[in-house]
C-alpha cells in the first residue's frame, strides 16, 4: 500500500470541518504486495464501491432518536468505528413511516428534517476515508415496543402514554406477534403500495444525506420478513400465497429503491435465512426458501446479501453454534455459485474474536463486484485450513460495542501491519505472537 505524500495540514475532502486526511483510511493493510495479507485484510469491490477492509458495522438499534432524528450520541457512537478502521458502518434500522418504528425513540426518515442529523453524521465518517450505510426498514406489528431499559422483556408493548401506537400496526394479515399482543391491521393493497413509495422516497432521502449504500431490511421478523413468511401472510391476493407472491412487496421495495439511487451505489438486503420453525412440520420461511429468493434479487439489482435468521415468531427454536448464521451464509453463497448468479455474501452473528472474523471470508483470490459485474477467477479454498469461504463482508455488531477497536485488534492478533487513525499513530498496538 502506498501512503500518499501528505503535510500536517492536508484536510479531508469534502467535509465542512477542518480534520487531518486519513490516508489511507484507519484499517489499511500496508503489505508491499498484499500476498501475506489474508483476505478479511483485502480490498473488496461492491459495484462503484471499494472497501479497505472486509469488516461492516452491523446495523444496531440504540433506541435514542428525537422523534426519528439522529442526535450526537449517534454521532459519537457510530464514528468512533470509522475511527478506528470498520470500513463500512451502517445506521441502524431507520423507520420510512412514524408507524414503522420499532420503539418511539428508533431512528426515522420519513420527513426531511431527519436528513441533516443523518448528514452530519456521514460526513464524519466520509473524513475519516471510510464508507457510511443506512439500513432502512418497517417494523410491522413488532412495532411500538419498549426500549430495553424501559421494559421488564424485550418487545413489552409501549402504550399511547410512552409514545406508542398499538392501534395502528400494520402487516400483511391480521395475526399478533404472540399472546397478548396487539392485534395488527391488514394492509390494503392501496396502503402496501403507498409503503414502496415511502421506501423509495426515505431512499431519495438518503442519497441527498451522501450514504455510500443502502441495506433494506427484510429480516427478524418485521414487516418484509412478515410479508415473505406462509406464516404471517395468508393473503390470497397478488402479495400473498406462493413464495412469489408473498416476495413481491420486497421485489416492489427493490425495484422502487434501485431507480432513485445511483447506478454505481450498492444495494443491500438483510434476510432471515430461516424463521427457525422447521420442527413444527408446517410451512414456514427456511433455507430453501431463501435460497430462492437470492436467486431472485440477485437478478434484481441487490449487490450483497446480508444473511442473519429468526425473529419472526415467539416460539422459534434456534439451533445455536457459533457458526450457525455464518454456516447458514456460506450455504446461500454455494446456492448462488451453482447457479452463476454473481450476488456477494455478508454474514453476521457471534463473530468475535480474530480467527473467526478471518475464517468467514478467507480466500485464495479476491471476489470481484457484485450486481452483475464481472467476477474475478476465485479460489475458494482457504489454503490454511482446507476450508471454504462462507462469507464476502464480516458483518460485527455486538463485538464493535464491547470493543471499538475490534478491526485494528484483529489485525494486530494475526500479524498484519494495518493504519491506524493519525492522531493515534504514537500509540500503536504491542506486538503479539501471530495466530
Amino acid at each position: 500500500m502506498t501512503i500518499k505524500k501528505i503535510t500536517a495540514s492536508t484536510p479531508a475532502p469534502g467535509v465542512p470541518f477542518y480534520t487531518p486526511v486519513q490516508s489511507p483510511p484507519a484499517g489499511t493493510a500496508l503489505s508491499t504486495d498484499g500476498s501475506d495479507v489474508p483476505t478479511v485484510f483485502t480490498p473488496l469491490k461492491i459495484r462503484g464501491l471499494t472497501l479497505q477492509n472486509r469488516f461492516a458495522v452491523s446495523p444496531m438499534c440504540m433506541y435514542s432518536a428525537d422523534d426519528g432524528h439522529l442526535t450526537d450520541f449517534h454521532l459519537v457512537h457510530l464514528g468512533q468505528f470509522a475511527l478506528r478502521g470498520a470500513a463500512l458502518t451502517i445506521v441502524e434500522a431507520t423507520a420510512v413511516t412514524p408507524n414503522g418504528r420499532i420503539t418511539p425513540e428508533d431512528s426515522g426518515l420519513w420527513q426531511d428534517s431527519q436528513i441533516a442529523p443523518l448528514k452530519r453524521i456521514v460526513d464524519f465518517i466520509h473524513s475519516q476515508g471510510q464508507k457510511v450505510g443506512i439500513q432502512l426498514a418497517h417494523a410491522g406489528r413488532k412495532a411500538s415496543t419498549l426500549g430495553p431499559w424501559h421494559s421488564r422483556s424485550i418487545g413489552e408493548i409501549a402504550t399511547a402514554e410512552h409514545g406508542g401506537w398499538t392501534d395502528n400496526l400494520w402487516a400483511p394479515s391480521a395475526i399478533p406477534w404472540a399472546e397478548g399482543f396487539p392485534t395488527p391491521k391488514e394492509l390494503t393493497v392501496a396502503e402496501i403500495e403507498g409503503l414502496v413509495q415511502s421506501f423509495q422516497d426515505a431512499a431519495k432521502r438518503s442519497v441527498e444525506a451522501g450514504v455510500d449504500t443502502i441495506e433494506i431490511h427484510g429480516a427478524h421478523g418485521y414487516l418484509i420478513s412478515e410479508f415473505l413468511s406462509p406464516l404471517t401472510n395468508t393473503r390470497t391476493d397478488a402479495y400473498g400465497g406462493p413464495l412469489q407472491g408473498r416476495a413481491k412487496f420486497l421485489i416492489d421495495i427493490i425495484k422502487a429503491t434501485r431507480a432513485v439511487i445511483p447506478e454505481d451505489m450498492p444495494l443491500l438486503l438483510r434476510i432471515s435465512a430461516t424463521e427457525w420453525m422447521e420442527y413444527t412440520n408446517q410451512p414456514s420461511w427456511d433455507l430453501e426458501a431463501s435460497k430462492q429468493l437470492a436467486s431472485t434479487v440477485a437478478d434484481l439489482g441487490v449487490d450483497l446479501l446480508d444473511v442473519s435468521s429468526g425473529g419472526n415468531n415467539n416460539n422459534q427454536k434456534i439451533q445455536i453454534s457459533p457458526s450457525y448464521q455464518i454456516d447458514l451464509a456460506g450455504q446461500i453463497r454455494e446456492h448462488l455459485a451453482s447457479q452463476g448468479k454473481k450476488m456477494l455474501i455478508g454474514a453476521v452473528g457471534m463473530i468475535s474474536n480474530a480467527e473467526m472474523a478471518k475464517s468467514v471470508v478467507q480466500d485464495g483470490k479476491l471476489v470481484g463486484t457484485g450486481g452483475g459485474g464481472a467476477i474475478e477467477t476465485t479460489v475458494e479454498v482457504d489454503s490454511e485450513h482446507g476450508t471454504k469461504a462462507k462469507a464476502d463482508l464480516v458483518l460485527v455488531a455486538r463485538q464493535f460495542l464491547r470493543e471499538p477497536e475490534f478491526v485494528l485488534k484483529v489485525a494486530n492478533e494475526l500479524g498484519v501491519k494495518v493504519r491506524l487513525p493519525a492522531q493515534y499513530l504514537r500509540a500503536p498496538y504491542p506486538k503479539v505472537q501471530k495466530l
